[in-house]
């Protein structure tokens, strides 16, 4: 195992500049500095592969993957190759190029069960979408949507049933309501309590565990069933679970599915696809209904993420992908979980989810979900050389990056036992992490005042 890290200067200096002139010091509340430890990266560099360097110089095998946007690997030959080809030719026109109908060739190959698709740029447009389509289909105003999944859009129909809903009006928060993944009954109480209202569920087809045996088709069967739609996001799942997406493991198509993060390998490409008779609604060839103002965005058809996204297509269509994800994630499931074992905090620190897209829980000795004990997790195996906000591989996690991350990983859970028999605070270096969805931020302390002889 390489020496420890613990040198952050010019990240630190960085990120000072970055809050300053950035809300939050970032693009991405998951990125933020609230969600990592003191002692981390604050910026990176480049990466290439499953490794990352940060501007300290620092390298790092990383794992979440740009929150899983990068499937392949970060600089991905193939898909590098095929963007800058498409640059050289220009990258925004007045009018539609041809790779716009070869993308959505490929895509509707892969996703058989969809008919049409329109492209963008991030998931909360292609979400978003799904949604006033669903409403001008239904003619409804509501939209149902999980729950337990953490994260729709940044739009106001799913913000505002958060606890950061400030700015939301509160007749815009009125017209989301939750249900509870797994649980038809949940689904059935909304209809009884908004009779004619709902015009779409959704949902993401599962957040690691499997759904109940036929649950999707029954959720979908109730939905036809009471006039509503079924919009599955498959931001996560899609070319993790399956190449075509979750909904080709469960057998199931929805009527609308929204697809991202690993289409483009981390070029900004979504998907919001489904069946014609409904997607039909944002087109030039229908004249029974209103026209449906669908999507329209400058830069949604960029050649570059477009040709991005054919080329990410094509390694999935004809490589073993999805099969090493598994592989690669099993490998690591496996080696932890005896690293855990083996110091007794398997009660305390578990790893989660599917193979292909693991994730881990820590609890205090009490048993309870801890913020600190995640972050001396983080901070013990950054200081490992390992970046690890999940624990997603990308293809290019090889067998050495899996065993010298759950090397690292057993020194940090040595810590961890320590810090439970002892205490976290004395191992942590600083304040712990926090969760996104807070409706106000700690106080932040003042500097300290100085003399003129200091």
């Amino acid at each position: 195992m390489r020496g420890q890290i613990e040198t952050f200067v010019e990240s630190d200096r960085l990120r000072q500049r970055a809050h300053a002139l950035i809300p939050g010091g970032c693009h991405t509340y998951a990125k933020g500095d609230d969600q990592y430890p003191v002692l981390s990266p604050g910026i990176i560099a480049r990466g290439l592969g499953s490794h990352v360097w940060d501007i300290d110089g620092n390298e790092y095998i990383e794992y979440g993957m740009g929150n899983r946007a990068v499937g392949l690997g970060h600089a991905y030959p193939e898909v590098l190759k095929a963007a800058r080809a498409a640059l050289a030719l220009g990258c925004n026109f007045t009018r539609p190029h041809r790779i716009e109908l070869e993308c959505a060739e490929r895509f509707l190959d892969l996703v058989s069960g969809a008919e049409m698709v329109k492209f963008c740029k991030d998931g909360s447009d292609a979400t978003s979408a799904a949604v006033r389509l669903a409403r001008a289909y239904t003619g409804r105003d509501m939209i149902a949507c999980c729950a337990d999944h953490p994260f729709f859009s940044t739009d106001d129909w799913f913000i505002g049933t958060t606890p950061v809903n400030s700015g939301v009006p509160a007749q815009t928060r009125e017209l989301t309501v939750t249900f509870r993944y797994g649980v038809l009954q949940s689904a059935r109480e909304l209809f009884d309590t908004h009779p004619g209202r709902i015009a779409a569920f959704i949902l993401e087809p599962s957040r690691g565990d499997d759904p109940p045996a036929g649950y999707l088709q029954a959720l979908q069967r109730l939905c036809h069933e009471n006039g509503a739609l079924l919009i599955l996001d498959e931001m996560i799942t899609g070319f993790r679970w399956h190449k075509a997406g979750a909904q080709a493991v469960y057998g199931v198509v929805p009527d609308l599915s929204c697809f991202g993060k690993a289409l483009g390998n981390g070029f900004a490409l979504s998907a919001l696809a489904g069946k014609r008779e409904i997607m039909r609604l944002g087109g030039l060839d229908q004249s029974d209904r209103p026209r449906v103002f669908l999507l329209s965005t400058t830069h949604g058809a960029e050649t570059h993420a477009l040709a991005a996204g054919i080329a990410t297509m094509e390694v999935y269509a004809r490589e073993p992908v999805i099969e090493h994800l598994y592989r690669q994630g099993r490998k690591l499931r496996e080696g932890i979980t005896d690293s855990a074992q083996r110091h007794r905090v398997r009660d305390f620190f578990r790893v989660v989810g599917r193979d292909c897209c693991l994730a881990y829980a820590t609890s205090d000795r009490d048993g309870q979900p801890s913020q600190a004990f995640r972050t001396l997790f983080l901070q013990e195996i950054i200081r490992r050389g390992i970046l690890a906000p999940s624990l997603v591989v990308s293809y290019t996690h090889g067998d050495a990056e899996i065993e010298q991350t759950i090397e690292a990983v057993d020194a940090a859970l040595a810590v961890y036992a320590r810090a439970l028999e002892t205490g976290v605070e004395n191992y942590l270096v600083g304040r712990p992490s926090e969760i996104v969805y807070r409706r106000f931020n700690r106080p932040v302390a003042p500097p300290p005042v100085r003399t003129a002889a200091e």
